[in-house]
């Protein structure tokens, strides 16, 4: 039986099973939305949720937003789709094992799901080392594992790829009918802007959208800008991601509208947000199951930033959590 190890663990995240069991409760139990925010978790029908995969320290408070959402009753498959980090993949991919480690317990995949997906043609396989080397994916595992604890599932892993809008819609059609079903959820991975140097993205609105002042990249060879004073990074890098994550919010928009804006808004921005293509495949999935009568919703619930830039000379990393119902 072939096994991916949880090869981030003691890095990314702590490899010991109580302390991992006790720091995933802690996050889960401090989620306590206000009133006015119309969250009350779990949240029933939950169908899909997108989630940041950065280091626990960094992003395991704002994925447990995303977690405390899912309703488990009568859930028995769990989807993954992370981004591709290490190797391009023109496509999406599955992975070969049968189970993958986690230090909370094994997870079992859906092999005949795979099997079934790899009979479309449109998927390839993950070698092993592909499969251990991302964190997309595997980040995601000890919080399955811990919010289904003592229920019986599976989960179907797929690696996105580089992929245009078109092949966005194609694989979201594949994948629709089986996120249509009543046992299934959709786990989206993805963090969201990269700024800095270091990123090689330093995009800044000066004045807070919609704004006539055309936004800039700042550069260590310029003086910073007099708005800097008033409109300071970490402002911008928040208003830079609010205007995607309204973009994607559904109602108002459809999921079919939401995935033609998001996809204008990263050409006009280019917001270094890593699982843009799982997010498109989601929007193709939702696009699709819209055509069959179905009314996605999407609310997103938390958004927070590794550290607030103040200077060009610093960086950060935006996490933002939501969940979708029909």
């Amino acid at each position: 039986m072939s096994s991916r190890q949880a090869s981030h663990a003691d890095s990314w995240y702590t490899g010991n099973a109580g302390r991992l069991d006790r720091e995933l409760s802690g996050w889960l139990e401090a989620v306590n939305p206000a009133t006015e925010d119309e969250f009350t978790p779990p949240m029933p029908g939950t169908k899909a949720i997108i989630a940041p995969h950065a280091g626990y320290l960094y992003s395991g408070r704002a994925a447990a937003w995303a977690y405390k959402s899912i309703d488990t009753t009568g859930i028995k498959h769990v989807f993954v789709l992370g981004p591709s980090h290490h190797v391009y993949l023109d496509g999406c991919a599955l992975t070969k094992c049968s189970q993958y480690e986690t230090p909370l317990g094994l997870l079992p995949i859906d092999t005949e799901t795979t099997t079934e997906l790899k009979k479309t043609g449109k998927f390839s396989e993950m070698d092993l080392q592909t499969d251990e080397d991302e964190h997309s994916i595997e980040m995601h595992l000890p919080y399955v594992r811990k919010i289904f604890e003592g229920k019986d599932i599976s989960v179907v892993p797929i690696l996105v790829g580089a992929i245009n809008y078109d092949k966005e819609v194609e694989y979201g059609r594949l994948l629709a009918p089986y996120l249509a079903r009543d046992d299934t959820i959709f786990v989206v991975s993805s963090d969201f802007c990269h700024w800095g140097l270091r990123f090689q993205y330093t995009f800044y609105y000066p004045n807070p959208p919609p704004s006539s002042t055309p936004p800039i990249r700042l550069s260590r060879a310029e003086p910073s800008p007099a708005a800097l004073k008033g409109h300071p990074i970490h402002a911008s890098i928040s208003a830079l991601d609010h205007e995607a994550m309204e973009l994607l919010t559904l109602p108002p928009f459809t999921a079919s509208q939401a995935h033609h804006e998001f996809a204008d808004y990263l050409a006009r921005t280019k917001n270094t947000i890593c699982g843009r293509h799982p997010i498109g495949v989601l929007l193709g999935a939702l696009t699709a199951l819209e055509q069959q009568g179905k009314a996605p919703k999407l609310k997103w619930v938390r958004y927070e930033q590794s550290s607030p830039c103040i200077t060009v000379k610093d960086s950060s990393v935006s996490y933002a959590s939501a969940f979708v119902t029909f």
